[in-house]
């Protein structure tokens, strides 16, 4: 039997009915498809408090950052879906990264401490939109930022295993539906990449020793 895993989707946009959420809810569909679990985090509609405080920042998590952990659950995939907004995610997602990833720890690199020990191995996916072109986004540096920091940068602070990155451009108000339904089946190939290749790795990972 398939190994199957856990996908915590976290989605960010005040819309409901955005590009945006039909992109997790495709994604969501894919995966659920082929056994796997899903826990969708809407950010906007959960009236997720995005500022850090000064004294959970090195210290204990507050009660709602415990709580989110605790719906969590333990994720295999963590699934972070944005709309990019003046070069970068929205300022609800950014704090959520602050204070549910970054919960008890000191920024810095490796180490131990705060949710290393639940983010190290796992899995994290972003799947991104913009209005503006990629080459356009490309030439002005911002995909590259992106993947400097939530894919590089994070992968050595919190200890992710691997990566995956997709983006969807030309996502405009007059939009036409053929390309909402391409991009839409590229986030639903997105999903089949990534458990693809994980079952790949769990398939390669030498077995423990006895």
């Amino acid at each position: 039997m398939a190994q199957t895993y856990k996908h915590a989707i976290i989605v960010c946009h005040p819309e409901t009915e955005s590009f945006t959420f039909s992109v997790a809810q495709r994604y969501a569909d894919a995966v659920r498809a082929h056994g796997h679990e899903v826990v969708m985090r809407d950010l906007y509609r959960m009236g997720f408090d995005p500022v850090l405080r000064a004294q959970e920042r090195l210290g204990d998590p507050c009660g709602d950052v415990t709580h989110e952990w605790g719906l969590l659950g333990k994720p295999d995939v963590f699934v972070l879906v944005y709309p990019i907004w003046f070069g970068t995610p929205p300022a609800m997602l950014k704090g959520y990264i602050d204070r549910v990833f970054g919960a008890g720890r000191e920024v810095g690199f490796g180490g131990e401490g705060g949710t290393r020990e639940l983010l190290a191995g796992k899995r994290l996916v972003s799947l991104t939109s913009s209005g503006t072109m990629r080459a356009w986004l490309s030439e002005k540096g911002v995909l590259g930022s992106l993947r400097t920091v939530y894919d590089r940068y994070f992968s050595e602070v919190f200890g992710f295993e691997e990566t995956h990155r997709y983006h969807f451009d030309g996502v405009t108000e007059d939009i036409p539906e053929r390309d909402v339904a391409m991009h839409l089946k590229a986030a639903e190939n997105a999903a089949r990449e990534v458990m693809a290749r994980m079952t790949v790795v769990a398939r390669d990972r030498p077995a423990p020793e006895a």
